[in-house]
């Protein structure tokens, strides 16, 4: 009999099997109320978030819808 190659992408060694700890899709999901809205930045801040979205990989609109909202929820827990 010939001896089948050992395939590099599988594991090798004692194996331990883990619990599933991934969310499922649904638990994914999170449906916000959003509201379109048109604001004046200053282009300095503009140019700096998009900046930082292509160091970061990712849309600056999202990081300023981010940063508000941190900051929403900053200043309404201590104030409620």
């Amino acid at each position: 009999m010939k001896k089948k190659a050992a395939d590099s992408n599988m594991p090798t060694g004692n194996l331990k099997r883990i619990k599933d700890f991934l969310p499922s899709p649904e638990d994914l999901v999170i449906n916000e109320e959003t509201k379109k809205i048109t604001i004046s930045l200053k282009q300095s801040s503009i140019n700096f978030f998009k900046c930082q979205a292509t160091r970061y990989h990712t849309k600056y609109q999202k990081m300023i819808r981010e940063l508000l909202d941190k900051y929403a929820e900053q200043y309404s827990d201590s104030r409620n």
